[in-house]
C-alpha cells in the first residue's frame, strides 16, 4: 500500500479551521511571554499561530548567562536547543595545542545546537550577556517531524549560516587585512541593523560584541594589526570609535566599499 503523509504545516492546520478560530499571532490568546520577545517573529516561532505557540511555550524556558560562559563544549552531548532572544554567542574550534579559531557568530533570533546531531562539534560561549529560550532536544525533533513549516523555517537558517561560512571563507583565506577587519565591521552592523542596507547613506552605531583578540582570532590576524586597521578606518572618517567597542558607521556604502 502507498504510504500517506498525514502531516500537516502550520499553514494548513491554520486553514482547516473555521475563520472564528483561527488565532492571529499578534491577538491577546499569545503567551505573554511571548508577545514581549522581540526575536519571535524573525525566528523560528514566526511559523507558529497562537494556539501553536501558547503548545510551544508549554515545553520552554528562558535562561540568562553573562558574558564568557560556555555554553556547550566541543564534543559535549546535546540535550536540548536555544532561541538567542539577546545578545552574541561565538561558536569555536580549538586544536590540540590550544590554539583557538573562531569559526561564526550567532546573534538573535538564531537557533542555537546542531539538530538531529548527538554532539556538538563546536564550542560555544557567551560574548555579551545572553538571554535564550530553551526547548528539550527531543521535543523539539518531535516538532520537526509534525511540522513542515517550522522544519523549513530551520532549513532555510542553516543554509543561510552555511552561506556566510562559506563568506568567511573568503574572507580569511583571499581578502587582505584592511578588507578582513572593513568585513567584519559590516557583518557586525547589518546584523544589528538589518534594513540598514535598504537605506544608502544611512548611518548606525552598535557596540562591538568581541575583543580585539576574538576579533583577531575570527579573521585569522594578529591583535595588532587588528588594531592598526581600525586606526586607519576611523582616520580615514569611515567609522568613529567611542571608548572601546562603541562604533559609529556614518555611511555603510563607504564601509562596504572598503570590503574588496
Amino acid at each position: 500500500m502507498p504510504v500517506v503523509d498525514t502531516r500537516q504545516s502550520a499553514g494548513e492546520k491554520l486553514n482547516a479551521r473555521p475563520d472564528d478560530q483561527r488565532k492571529d499571532i499578534h491577538n491577546s490568546d499569545v503567551p505573554l511571554l511571548c508577545r514581549s520577545c522581540e526575536a519571535r517573529h524573525r525566528g523560528i516561532c514566526g511559523v507558529f499561530n497562537a494556539e501553536e505557540l501558547t503548545e510551544f511555550a508549554r515545553h520552554t524556558r528562558r535562561v540568562n548567562h553573562a558574558s564568557g560562559e560556555e555554553l556547550i563544549g566541543e564534543a559535549a552531548g546535546i540535550d536540548s536547543y536555544a532561541t538567542i532572544l539577546r545578545g552574541v554567542v561565538k561558536l569555536t574550534k580549538t586544536l590540540k595545542d590550544g590554539r583557538q579559531q573562531v569559526v561564526g557568530l550567532q546573534l538573535a533570533p538564531d537557533l542555537l545546537g546542531r539538530v538531529f546531531g548527538e554532539e556538538s562539534r563546536l564550542t560555544a560561549e557567551t560574548v555579551t550577556d545572553v538571554e535564550l529560550c530553551k526547548i528539550p532536544r527531543k521535543t523539539f525533533e518531535s516538532m520537526l517531524a509534525a511540522d513542515s513549516d517550522l522544519e523549513h523555517r530551520v532549513l532555510l537558517q542553516t543554509l543561510r549560516e552555511l552561506d556566510e561560512a562559506r563568506d568567511w571563507m573568503v574572507t580569511v583565506g583571499r581578502k587582505t587585512a584592511p578588507e578582513k577587519v572593513a568585513s567584519f565591521i559590516c557583518f557586525i552592523a547589518t546584523h544589528f541593523h538589518p534594513t540598514a542596507a535598504l537605506a544608502p547613506g544611512k548611518s548606525v552605531s552598535f557596540d562591538l560584541p568581541l575583543t580585539r583578540a576574538d576579533i583577531a582570532d575570527f579573521l585569522g590576524l594578529t591583535i595588532e594589526t587588528v588594531s592598526r586597521q581600525f586606526t586607519r578606518l576611523r582616520t580615514d572618517g569611515v567609522i568613529s570609535i567611542a571608548g572601546n567597542r562603541h562604533i559609529e558607521v556614518a555611511d555603510l556604502e563607504r564601509l562596504r566599499a572598503r570590503c574588496g
